[in-house]
């Protein structure tokens, strides 16, 4: 089976590893990604990337000339991406830049010119509704007219696309997945020591952006609340909010309680993770409808979740967009904004160490089951497969 990916993601080489292990689950199973040659990640005043090709067996990546460096949407491919697809004969055709994707609609109408007889997938994360105004109206209606396979980050993006026309298959699974290596279990009493985190506090981590839509004043007030007072809460991450989180945790007087990490390394976070007891996602939606298209944000999946899971740290999260589907039953929810709801799921888990143990280990075996890059390679073979299929 020849795959053929088109996405701005995989310049980072950390991101193709789901794709890097579904090119060694079988042997007739070859992946080319093709990427941006140049890309600005993170808006136009940035450095821009220039990616180079890699080769590793039946996987490799290629860098094509592009139009547009920092807009998804607008992203296109040069001339050169004729003879890659000439070359490579692919059966499956991924394009991961959403629905309104130019780069779709380009592959789409190469797959029908070159007479390949690809199927056409893409993979989205929109997770809120629209409606989709002329011309870019066209440009959607093509792109679902063609599509085989859907690839949805979330429930959400699947309903919301069947609520817009598209009756074919679908498969709900994250883009990326996580490294079970990496993200273990692991005792960390050298780190402990370092942040003076004493043997009999309670741990209360959250990893993640200082903003708003992350709940993380809710996740203040819940815990200057808690009945014990043996407990540290440690936040990881930086943004917009920080000088408002040390304001309310002195309003609050809890502020020695608490420690800020600011800048940590991917492979420096699973240490942090390992020292938590619990780790909170506290999302909190703030869309708002605007002629009929929602304007504003709510949680697409919830990558640490399943980190924190992979290292057998228990997880609460509310019930923001798509992360009780992600939990399951392997952590507790409570609603979104409701301070008081989550102080009494945090004293469930603190006051009771089975209970602990027992949506520690479910979570583990959750992540091992369903969200590890080679559970994700497997799903998407099969996916690809039953297309095959039809």
């Amino acid at each position: 089976m020849k795959i053929l990916v088109a996405s701005h993601t995989y310049i980072v080489n950390l991101n193709c590893e789901k794709f890097r292990t579904l090119a060694n689950l079988e042997p007739n199973v070859e992946v080319t990604i093709i990427v941006p040659q140049k890309w600005r990640p993170g808006g136009v005043q940035n450095k821009v990337i220039e990616t180079q090709p890699r080769t590793e067996g039946n996987f490799r990546v290629i860098p094509i000339s592009n139009f547009s460096q920092n807009n998804q949407g607008l992203l296109t491919f040069g001339t050169d991406i004729v003879k890659v697809l000439k070359t490579f004969q692919p059966e499956i055709i991924q394009v991961e830049q959403g629905v309104k994707s130019f780069a779709y609609a380009q592959l789409i109408t190469l797959n029908k010119l070159l007479r390949l007889k690809a199927k056409n997938l893409f993979f989205t994360w929109w997770n809120l509704p629209y409606q989709a105004k002329f011309p870019i109206s066209l440009l959607e209606n093509y792109n679902l007219k063609n599509t085989d396979g859907l690839v949805a980050g979330n429930q959400d993006a699947a309903d919301i696309l069947r609520e817009h026309g598209y009756k074919k298959a679908v498969q709900v699974m994250p883009q990326l997945g996580v490294d079970e290596t990496l993200f273990s279990p692991s005792p960390q009493p050298e780190l402990a020591s370092q942040l003076n985190i004493k043997s009999d506090e309670f741990v209360i981590g959250f990893v993640g952006r200082f903003v708003a839509e992350k709940g993380i004043i809710t996740l203040i007030k819940a815990v200057s609340h808690l009945a014990s007072k043996s407990w540290k809460l440690l936040l990881l991450g930086r943004g917009e909010l920080q000088e408002e989180i040390i304001k309310q945790a002195k309003t609050q007087g809890i502020e020695n309680k608490i420690l800020i990490i600011e800048s940590v390394a991917h492979d420096e976070v699973p240490r942090y993770i390992n020292l938590m007891d619990v780790l909170v996602l506290p999302s909190q939606t703030t869309y708002q409808f605007k002629t009929l298209t929602a304007v504003g944000w709510k949680e697409q999946f919830g990558h640490v979740l399943i980190e924190a899971m992979s290292c057998k740290v228990p997880v609460i999260g509310s019930d923001s967009g798509e992360i009780p589907n992600v939990i399951g039953d392997a952590g507790l929810i409570f609603p979104e904004g409701n301070y008081e709801g989550l102080k009494q799921k945090l004293e469930q888990i603190m006051n009771n160490p089975k209970l602990s143990n027992e949506l520690a280990e479910k979570g583990y075996h959750r992540v091992l089951e369903k969200y590890t890059n080679k559970a994700l390679a497997k799903q998407s073979l099969d996916f690809y497969k039953q297309l095959l299929d039809q």
